[in-house]
C-alpha cells in the first residue's frame, strides 16, 4: 500500500507543487505545502479513493488556504513591496499557453488581490479544470456558491490582468530592446520601450537595497534605470532566463546573482517590471521547476 500511495503522490507531485504555488506565491511555502499533503495522504487507504488526482488536489488546496491566511499576516510586516517568489522554469512550459500565463509574474500579482477563497477557486476551476462540485468540496461552500465566486473573481482579474496573452516571442522582443537600452544608458530608446503608465516593483526584503515603493511613469523609470546601471555597468550583466514560463533577465553582480527582473508587456510595450532582489527568494533560480497541470503518468 506504501509503495501504491507513493507512486500516485510522486506522479502527481509536479502538479500539486504548481496548484500549492499558484495560491501562495512562494516555493518554500508550496513545499511545505507538499510535505503536509504526503503525510496526510500516506494514511488514506487508497481503495476508498475514486479520483486520485481530486482527492490529492483538495488536500493540497486546503493546506494552501490554511498557508496563506499566514502569509497574508506575514506579508503586512514584510518591509517593502512583497512579489511572488520567481521560478526558472522548463521551455516546455511556455508550450502550455494557459499554464504560463496562470503563472507568470503578471498573473500572479493580479491573484495577490484575490480573497484566499477567490484565489482558490479561479485556480482550480480556470487553470486546472476542477469541476464546481470538486471545488465546493474543497473550499466548503455549495456549488450554487461556487459559482458565484467563480464568476466575481473571472471579473475581478479580466479587469486586472494584460489585455490580451502575449507571447513568449513579443516579451523577448520588448526585454531584448530594453537590456540594450539600459546597458547603453540610451534614454530616448528606454522610454521608447516602455509604457507611458509602467510601473516599477522591487522586492529587496529588508535585505537588499529596492525601491522602497513603486514608482510609476515611463519617465521616472527610466531615468532610475538608467542611472542605476551606470553606477554599476562595470560589474554587472544582464542575461536572459526563462521565469515562470516567460523571458525574463537575470542580473549578477560580480558574477553572483542580484535581481530577477520579470515584465508585463502590453501592446509591445513593458508596462510592469518586476525586480526580485531578496536573496531568500532567488534559491530557484540555480536550477528549473517543473511546472505542469497534469500527473506524469496514469493513476
Amino acid at each position: 500500500m506504501a509503495d501504491r500511495a507513493t507512486e500516485e503522490y510522486v506522479a502527481h507531485r509536479n502538479l500539486l507543487f504548481t496548484v500549492a504555488y499558484e495560491l501562495l506565491g512562494s516555493a518554500a511555502d508550496a513545499e511545505d505545502v507538499l510535505q503536509e499533503t504526503w503525510l496526510r495522504w500516506s494514511g488514506v487507504d487508497l481503495d476508498e479513493v475514486r479520483d486520485r488526482r481530486a482527492y490529492l488536489v483538495r488536500i493540497t488546496t486546503r493546506q494552501a488556504l490554511s498557508r496563506l491566511r499566514t502569509l497574508g499576516r506575514r506579508k503586512e510586516s514584510y518591509v517593502g513591496s512583497w512579489l511572488p517568489e520567481p521560478l526558472l522554469t522548463a521551455p516546455d512550459v511556455a508550450d502550455d499557453v494557459a499554464l504560463a500565463d496562470s503563472v507568470s509574474m503578471a498573473m500572479m500579482l493580479v491573484l495577490e488581490t484575490l480573497t484566499p477563497t477567490e484565489r482558490a477557486v479561479f485556480v482550480l476551476r480556470e487553470v486546472f479544470d476542477v469541476d464546481y462540485d470538486e471545488i465546493a468540496e474543497t473550499v466548503d461552500r455549495s456549488p450554487t456558491t461556487v459559482r458565484q465566486i467563480a464568476h466575481r473573481a473571472r471579473a475581478h482579474v479580466a479587469a486586472r490582468r494584460p489585455r490580451r496573452t502575449v507571447s513568449p516571442a513579443e516579451t523577448r522582443d520588448a526585454l531584448d530592446a530594453f537590456r540594450r537600452a539600459v546597458e547603453t544608458g540610451d534614454l530616448r530608446s528606454l522610454l521608447a520601450v516602455l509604457a507611458a503608465d509602467v510601473v516599477l516593483v522591487g522586492d529587496g526584503g529588508g535585505i537588499k537595497q529596492a525601491v522602497p515603493h513603486p514608482i510609476a511613469g515611463a519617465d521616472k523609470v527610466a531615468r532610475l534605470l538608467a542611472g542605476g546601471w551606470g553606477r554599476v555597468a562595470g560589474l554587472a550583466s544582464m542575461e536572459p532566463a526563462q521565469v515562470n514560463g516567460y523571458p525574463a533577465l537575470v542580473v549578477r553582480l560580480d558574477g553572483e546573482l542580484d535581481t530577477v527582473v520579470a515584465v508585463r508587456v502590453d501592446d509591445g510595450r513593458i508596462s510592469g517590471l518586476y525586480a526580485v532582489r531578496n536573496p531568500e527568494k532567488l534559491s530557484r533560480m540555480s536550477r528549473q521547476t517543473t511546472l505542469s497541470r497534469h500527473a506524469t503518468m496514469p493513476g
